[in-house]
């Protein structure tokens, strides 16, 4: 089970996980001594040069995983539809991490009604052996034929926690998991109690092939939390050294 947070550039998280003076540029590979793995949603904004995976690979230790979010030109704007250019744009430069590279997140819009066909057209453009998680938002996607098309290619169900609410059916659709936390029910915000971490714990029982990430990043919540979710999973608690 791999534990890290959404992105790791925040301002906020001076003195909360970087040392303060630690100079940005170095930010990443300070990330990359405390946590094995992050969740890059830079690509959703603006999809970065290969040369910039290259650095970030050659930024982070060894064994260190780094999961893509699929930019928002692909999921936003073209709604996945033709899907074949934009796919083989992200991977062309998310193949700059190497063996570093994770699962590819494919967040959908929530005005993106179901459209499984498309679905089905975009998950065939991503080559053989690249994890592909799915978070769709849209409540007509709950559905046996959504379902059945991630299985069929070997796709996760990107599990997602609102305010301790699951926001989607707790399919497991292939032999991998990917769990986000958007927003904790806890005081101060945006955090996580210990009640609903350990819930999800439990929701993850034994899976060692499970990758989770804390997106409530304001006030460095994400960091204390996925400190203390690999503790209540009785992983390697993630120390910051500063």
């Amino acid at each position: 089970m791999l534990i890290g947070t959404s992105g790791w550039q925040y301002a906020d998280w001076r003195d909360v996980l970087y040392p303060v003076g630690l100079p940005q540029r170095r930010w990443l590979r300070h990330y990359g001594d405390v946590f094995a793995t992050v969740e890059n949603n830079n690509a959703f904004y603006r999809l970065p040069a290969r040369e910039t995976f290259e650095q970030w690979r050659d930024n982070t230790p060894p064994g260190f995983v780094m999961a893509v979010k699929a930019s928002r030109y692909l999921t936003h704007m073209k709604r996945l539809n033709d899907p074949a250019e934009p796919v083989a744009r992200l991977m062309n430069a998310a193949a700059g991490l190497g063996a570093k590279l994770g699962p590819v997140l494919l967040q959908l819009p929530p005005t993106l009604q179901a459209a499984p066909d498309r679905l089905a057209a975009c998950l065939r453009r991503f080559p053989g052996g690249v994890r592909v998680a799915v978070e769709p938002r849209h409540p007509s996607w709950w559905t046996d034929e959504t379902r059945r098309i991630l299985e069929h290619h070997d796709a996760a169900l990107c599990w997602t926690d609102r305010l301790g609410r699951a926001q989607t059916p707790l399919w497991r659709t292939t032999g991998w998991l990917y769990l986000r936390f958007h927003e904790g029910p806890a005081e101060p915000w945006p955090d996580y109690d210990d009640a609903t971490l350990q819930t999800w714990v439990d929701e993850l029982g034994a899976a060692d092939d499970a990758y989770v990430y804390f997106n409530n990043d304001p006030g460095g919540a994400a960091v204390r939390n996925a400190m203390r979710f690999a503790a209540l999973a009785g992983r390697p608690v993630p120390q910051s050294r500063h």
